[in-house]
């Protein structure tokens, strides 16, 4: 079973405006509701891919009764602690010339409810995966993640963070299944500016060798690397993809790719499947249908065979130069993308 845990969800309400000038009244053209928070995209994504996972976390109010009805509607199995104050933040994001957003405080969370998730966290079984991801609500320690994984190590549960900055790497000495920061948030750890999968891959590898199992590395539309558990060294590229809205893009990246390992699936397969999830959302509106993420594995296998192919009649008609590194031939086609899939 995968878990997911999102402290702080949202209600995300995208208004679409025709104009957004400040100190006047104006108007929206349109306007959609989403559940928002990474934890609920990943179990989203999940859920399309027809994998076995609860959501955890908090809410309050009418807006987390919206939350949790509206997650039930669509199959997902929820385990909230509800807040008996407050109520779950609503994110307003205003999608006209450029998107511009105003994202919500959410809920105080008292020590008796925290107490309370930990109970719940207590029964994960030996063998199940826990995801932590998002930020961390100003009430809870800045150390959450670590203190969960602290509590619940020795237990054979896989965990899996994504996290940026100090999140991450106080993560690292817990040995976590998988990470995966985007290629900005890589820089700012090492104080670098990689953005090629290829640049990235020597920073990934520091990682997996401070603990990290799995390191995935995600580079828009470069593509994507990986340095597996054996430290095996992946690249993928990404289909072509108009980009429609980023947010949610990493999620359904790490939710595609725990799906394909759940299923065994090999870890070069299951990054070019995450790829092609993070795509299929980035060019959605909301997380991407299974639909939309088969299409976009067609597409991208299509791609990644016809790349190998180049590779290997490039080979042919040269045979005495030296064999090319596993990776250049994923490489071939990333920047037909047009969109990123970047985590938001």
């Amino acid at each position: 079973m995968i878990y997911t845990v999102t402290f702080n969800p949202a209600i995300d309400y995208v208004m679409h405006p025709l104009t957004l000038d400040m100190g006047f009244t104006n108007r929206s053209s349109s306007e959609e509701l989403y559940c928002g928070g990474n934890g609920l995209n990943i179990a989203s994504i999940l859920n399309e891919l027809d994998t076995d996972n609860i959501a955890l976390g908090f809410i309050a109010g009418f807006t987390g009764d919206y939350i949790l009805k509206r997650l039930q509607s669509e199959g997902i199995t929820c385990n909230f602690v509800e807040l008996a104050e407050g109520f779950t933040r609503i994110n307003v994001k205003m999608n006209g010339v450029v998107m511009t957003m105003c994202n919500g405080m959410g809920p105080k969370i008292p020590n008796d409810k925290v107490n309370e998730l930990f109970k719940r966290l207590d029964r994960i079984d030996s063998g199940d995966t826990l995801v932590l991801t998002g930020s961390i609500p100003g009430c809870l320690p800045d150390d959450m993640y670590d203190i969960i994984m602290t509590r619940l190590s020795g237990r054979g549960i896989s965990f899996v963070v994504d996290a940026a900055g100090s999140l991450l790497l106080q993560s690292l000495s817990a040995e976590p299944f998988l990470i995966k920061p985007n290629n900005h948030e890589l820089g700012r750890l090492f104080n670098v500016r990689p953005e090629t999968p290829e640049e990235c891959l020597p920073y990934a590898r520091m990682l997996h060798e401070r603990g990290a199992r799995n390191v995935i590395v995600s580079c828009g539309g470069h593509g994507s690397a990986l340095i597996d558990e054996d430290g095996e060294e992946h690249i993928t590229a990404v289909p072509p993809c108009k980009l429609v809205n980023a947010t949610g893009a990493g999620d359904s990246m790490v939710g595609g790719f725990l799906a394909k390992v759940n299923q065994g699936a090999s870890y070069d397969d299951a990054l070019r499947f995450a790829s092609a999830c993070g795509s299929a959302t980035a060019a959605s509106n909301g997380i991407a249908k299974r639909e939309t993420i088969d299409k976009f594995a067609a597409s991208l296998d299509r791609l990644m065979a016809e790349s190998a192919s180049k590779a290997a009649a490039a080979a042919a008609a040269h045979p005495k130069s030296e064999k090319a590194p596993k990776a250049a031939s994923a490489k071939s086609g990333a920047k037909q993308s047009e969109g990123s899939v970047d985590k938001a």
